[in-house]
């Protein structure tokens, strides 16, 4: 089973949603990760049959479904926000597609059903109907219904947004075994990097209604092909530091490291380090050191978020564990260990993730 996007174009009241997407998917899971208005709802109600696009086709199985209705096409669609019959009991909610499967008889309908509730930890709601439960429960019965009858095509639009944090760490590790071994083409939307990692699965990223990038997420992470997958990829977002190349050597608010590669003096780049990647005490030899005054120290908990104000007023965010004191107004002096940046050109292209196999740290 496959779903092929074939140079699939929207565009509303004069603004492009989705710009020649072209994509293969396989049977098994893809994510799909990107920002709020990047494009994936309205990429996959195309893929649903539930929105025409302006140009391309939508092929599923080698079968062109453009044209198609969504009624006449083997898909099923899970959204952020639940959809249940207010009338119907949770078993006959989830019920409700394998009625209209020949395929399903009375007492595999029932079975079924008591299958994926299980799954879901609403067996024990089966009774009930959705004004009578949680939201969190009418999300899990919406999910259930969309996985209890085999389709080619589920389409999960942030699934698990809405659902307490302990659910949803269970719910993810539980769909992940599901979707591996699943022989629909399971496509899953999510904003939240942490969860297309967590997936592990073949990632699309999209942004401004293009495909940025595909590939293996943790290859990505690692190494972004561009600053728009790195900053897609990474929660808390990116620390981002101008600097310009200068005989050789890349100077950055006071600092400077070697260039990757050779580039003419005057060239403008763009310096990213995720915030765990920040220091306040200096923990590896040859790390940058970027004077600071300290603003706020955001405590949650676990961790302390350190925002800092550098050179020419740029701002940089240092992710520290467990709960740390300071005093907004005090100096301090920020370290960053040149391996864990990544340089961007000024197209937003990587030059280089600098490491010590790539480039000499010492200059």
């Amino acid at each position: 089973m496959t779903l092929i996007l074939d140079g699939v174009s929207v565009r509303q009241r004069g603004e492009t949603w989705l710009d020649d997407i072209r994509l293969e998917l396989p049977n098994g899971m893809t994510t799909l990760v990107g920002p709020m208005t990047a494009g994936k709802t309205t990429l996959m109600r195309v893929a649903a049959g539930l929105s025409p696009p302006d140009s391309g086709r939508v092929l599923v199985a080698g079968k062109d479904v453009t044209g198609i209705s969504v009624r006449k096409r083997s898909v099923a669609f899970v959204y952020q926000q639940f959809i249940n019959y207010p009338s119907l009991t949770v078993h006959e909610n989830i019920a409700s597609p394998l009625r209209l499967d020949p395929g399903f008889h009375r007492d595999g309908i029932d079975r079924r059903v008591r299958e994926v509730a299980e799954l879901m930890g609403i067996a024990d709601l089966l009774g009930r109907r959705p004004a009578e439960l949680s939201g969190g429960q009418q999300q899990r019965t919406a999910i259930a219904r969309a996985l209890a009858r085999p389709v080619d095509l589920l389409l999960l639009d942030e699934p698990l947004a809405n659902l307490d944090f302990k659910l949803r760490e269970q719910l993810r590790a539980d769909l992940k075994a599901m979707f591996a071994r699943s022989e629909s083409v399971v496509l899953y939307a999510t904003a939240d990097p942490n969860e297309a990692l967590t997936f592990a699965a073949p990632t699309v990223v999209l942004g401004e209604g293009r495909v940025r990038h595909v590939g293996d997420v943790a290859e990505m992470y690692a190494h972004p092909p561009t600053l728009a997958v790195a900053a897609t990829l990474s929660d808390p977002p990116l620390n981002l530091l101008p600097g310009v190349v200068r005989d050789g050597r890349i100077e950055c608010l006071g600092t400077s490291l070697p260039a990757p590669r050779a580039h003419a003096s005057g060239t403008g780049v763009m310096l990213a380090v995720r915030p765990h990647q920040v220091s306040i005490a200096r923990d590896a030899p040859g790390a940058l050191e970027f004077p600071a005054e300290i603003r706020l120290a955001e405590v949650t908990g676990s961790a302390t978020f350190l925002h800092l104000l550098l050179e020419g007023r740029r701002h940089l965010v240092a992710h520290l564990p467990g709960t740390q004191l300071f005093t907004p107004g005090e100096s301090t002096v920020a370290y960053v260990d040149p391996a864990h940046l990544f340089v961007f050109d000024q197209t937003g292209e990587r030059l280089l993730a600098t490491g010590a196999a790539e480039v000499d740290l010492r200059g």
